[in-house]
C-alpha cells in the first residue's frame, strides 16, 4: 500500500509531505505509524507549508468533477443547492479569514451537518483553527489508510484463496 503515488492519493498531493514521508515509509508500517510519522514532519513544517498542506486538500463542497475519488466519496453527493451555497460563502469567509482551506474529517456526516461546526470555527483563532486543520486532515488520511489497508488484506486473502 505505501508507494509514492499511493500516498500522494491519501495525503492529497501535499507535495512537501509527501516528499519528507515517501522515503520513510515501510511497506510493513501501520497506518497508525504512518500518520505519526506525517504528524511529526507536519510539526516541523513552518506555517507556509503546513498552510500548502490544508490547501491540498479541496473544499467541503467542491464541486465533484474537482474532487479526487475518495474526497468525492468521502464528501457524497447529499447536498442541495442552498447547502452548497452556504458552504462555498462560509468557506470563503473562512479562507479569508484564515489563510487557509476549512478541513474537517466528513465521517458519514452530511454536508449540511458541517454547518454549524464551520460557523463554530469561524470564531476560533488562527492558531487554533490551524492545528484543528491538521488534526482533521492526519484524521482523514488516517481513514484512508486503514480503509486501504483493510482493502489489501481482502486481497492478499483472496489471492491465497484461490
Amino acid at each position: 500500500m505505501a508507494g509514492r503515488a499511493d500516498l500522494a492519493v491519501i495525503f492529497e498531493r501535499s507535495p512537501v509531505l509527501l516528499e519528507r514521508l515517501a522515503p520513510l515509509v515501510m511497506p510493513t508500517d501501520s497506518p497508525e505509524r504512518i500518520v505519526e510519522m506525517a504528524h511529526a514532519i507536519i510539526d516541523a513544517l513552518d506555517d507556509r507549508d503546513r498552510i500548502a498542506t490544508l490547501n491540498a486538500h479541496p473544499r467541503i463542497g467542491a464541486p465533484a468533477a474537482s474532487l479526487s475519488a475518495l474526497s468525492a466519496a468521502e464528501q457524497g453527493d447529499d447536498a442541495g443547492a442552498e447547502t452548497l451555497r452556504v458552504l462555498a460563502e462560509l468557506n470563503g469567509t473562512y479562507e479569508r479569514r484564515f489563510g487557509f482551506r476549512f478541513v474537517v474529517f466528513m465521517n458519514g456526516r452530511r454536508k449540511r451537518d458541517i454547518l454549524p461546526l464551520l460557523r463554530a470555527r469561524l470564531a476560533r483563532t488562527r492558531e487554533q483553527e490551524l492545528a484543528s486543520g491538521i488534526d482533521e486532515f492526519l484524521a482523514i488520511s488516517l481513514d484512508r489508510l486503514r480503509r486501504a489497508a483493510d482493502q489489501d488484506q481482502i486481497r492478499k486473502a483472496m489471492d491465497v484463496d484461490s
